[in-house]
């Protein structure tokens, strides 16, 4: 795991430092499903003080490399599961913690599958799939698996359809097998679908078929910088509302 964490870091300085020059960049770790908007964020934002990087994986792996002595400085996480477990093992700084944004819960398809079904219970997904395989996030590990699933289950049709599911490591690897057409069909967030010209959405979950999508933020324990606290800030500033919603987040708070 060190080998790990300094190449996080490794490749974290170098994308701040072009041209060799030597940086201590403010390294975020965030959902993957944040890539563009955080990444537009980052841009609006500038570099007051240090080069800001992301990092982005799955909610889970990037916990457990924060854990594990990863230096990051602020994390956003795409459910509260992961970030009360790094709490509880004192791993972030409780008073920065927020919730930050939500998201919405979709279907989708390559964008020239003509498939329509209406996301009700007792829908007929696994007569859609046939002899296909759904593409989710991992159920057991990543948020946008673990909505998906509760999803699912409310509405009566996981049970059919469990042992035909392609568990992707994270949502946007979920995304590309359907961009690609390697599924016919798969789960991911409207943020995701509105990302990738290459789906389009089938329908949208009833968001009281899963628990409420909530991305909290926080800065971790290891920072004790100013730096983190002020672009935790600038992310909930009224600027940054304008970018999170341009990009199909619900911003809170």
């Amino acid at each position: 795991m060190r080998a790990l964490c300094a190449a996080v870091l490794s490749a974290a300085i170098a994308a701040a430092a072009p041209g060799g020059a030597c940086a201590d960049p403010l390294l975020v770790f965030a959902a993957a499903s944040l890539r563009e908007a955080l990444d537009a964020q980052i841009t609006s934002y500038g570099s007051p003080g240090r080069p800001v990087v992301a990092s982005y994986a799955s909610t889970s792996t990037l916990a457990r490399q924060i854990e594990r002595g990863a230096p990051a400085e602020v994390f956003i996480s795409a459910d509260i599961r992961w970030m009360d477990y790094l709490a509880a093992r004192k791993l972030i700084d409780r008073k920065s913690r927020v919730r930050l944004l939500s998201n919405r819960l979709v279907l989708v398809s390559a964008a020239g599958n003509p498939i329509s079904l209406v996301l009700r219970t007792g829908f007929p997904l696994g007569e859609a799939l046939g002899a296909t395989r759904l593409a989710m996030a991992d159920p057991d590990h990543v948020p946008a698996g673990t909505y998906a699933k509760a999803a699912l289950e409310s509405l009566g049709v996981w049970a059919e359809i469990s042992g035909r599911i392609t568990r992707s490591e994270n949502v946007r690897a979920a995304l590309v097998l359907v961009a690609r057409g390697e599924a016919p069909l798969g789960i991911v967030y409207r943020t995701d679908a509105l990302a990738e010209e290459r789906v389009r959405v089938v329908d949208e979950f009833p968001s009281s078929s899963h628990p409420e999508i909530v991305y909290p933020a926080a800065v971790t324990a290891s920072s004790g910088t100013t730096e983190a606290r002020r672009l935790l800030d600038f992310l909930r500033s009224p600027p940054a509302r304008a970018i999170w919603k341009r990009y199909g987040f619900v911003v809170l708070g």
